[in-house]
């Protein structure tokens, strides 16, 4: 695993959640708003599926979107490894062969069930963010609080897409 970890970017390290567990953050998530990029620009219905693959410790990631430029469904599929302890709530994620780039989960809505219903995601710098919710919409007070984080890490609320879903 130290080849994969040596290919791994973080060029800005935020704050992760703790006491995570990878098995409440399987299965579907949607996609609710993300920062614009060339692989998911004209997205929407956008969702990510996580399984793990326990011997060894890979989770699998399926995102899928409907492509409103080519008006067709699109997928990709990656790989996902923690960089660190298994608890912490950080991750490097690969579609493209043998690069990296971080998923940092840094902030979760945890319900009283103990199962996470939303996810505020950042990747390798805080150019890369998502905003994830087991539900196809996010009441309020949770979309203002991952606001908040964002702009507190220096992201611009005007540059935050909303997906269609």
């Amino acid at each position: 695993m130290g080849l994969l970890t040596g290919c791994t970017v973080i060029d800005e390290k935020v704050s992760v959640v703790s006491n995570f567990d990878v098995n409440k953050y399987l299965g579907t998530w949607y996609e609710i708003a993300r920062l614009d990029h060339s692989f998911e620009r004209n997205m929407n219905k956008v969702t990510a599926n996580y399984q793990l693959d326990k011997p060894s410790g890979k989770i699998s990631v399926i995102n899928k979107g409907f492509d409103t430029q080519s008006n067709q469904w699109d997928q990709a599929e990656g790989k996902a490894y923690f960089i660190e302890e298994s608890n912490k709530g950080l991750l490097k994620v690969s579609f493209f062969g043998p690069f990296y780039g971080a998923y940092q989960i840094h902030d979760l809505i945890i319900q009283p069930d103990g199962h996470y219903s939303d996810a505020l995601v950042i990747g390798p710098d805080n150019t890369y963010a998502w905003i994830l919710s087991r539900n196809k919409h996010i009441d309020a007070a949770t979309q203002q609080r991952f606001i908040s984080k964002m702009e507190t890490l220096g992201i611009s609320a005007d540059s935050i897409i909303w997906v269609e879903q």
